[in-house]
């Protein structure tokens, strides 16, 4: 499954990245927050997050709004 990182800027396209790259990385790191786009559903975040925690991570999931309107949001992973 891939998933979208956040964009730096509003106009644009945001990369995109696979739950086993994301699995590598923290088996590399430890720990680490990821920050992910709004057009990423729900559920695939979800998934992620099952993902992490069969690995053994604790994870904590939030969204992170930056503005006002309702679409104004990113979400926060953050992996330990």
């Amino acid at each position: 499954m891939e998933l979208l990182f956040a964009r730096n800027e509003l106009n644009e396209k945001p990369k995109k990245v696979k739950i086993e790259k994301i699995i590598e990385e923290l088996k590399e790191l430890g720990e680490k927050i990821f920050y992910f786009d709004k057009d990423n559903s729900h559920k695939d975040m979800m998934a992620l997050v099952d993902a992490l925690e069969g690995e053994g991570y604790n994870v904590y999931f939030r969204e992170v709004r930056y503005g006002l309107a309702d679409d104004e949001y990113m979400y926060e992973v953050h992996a330990l």
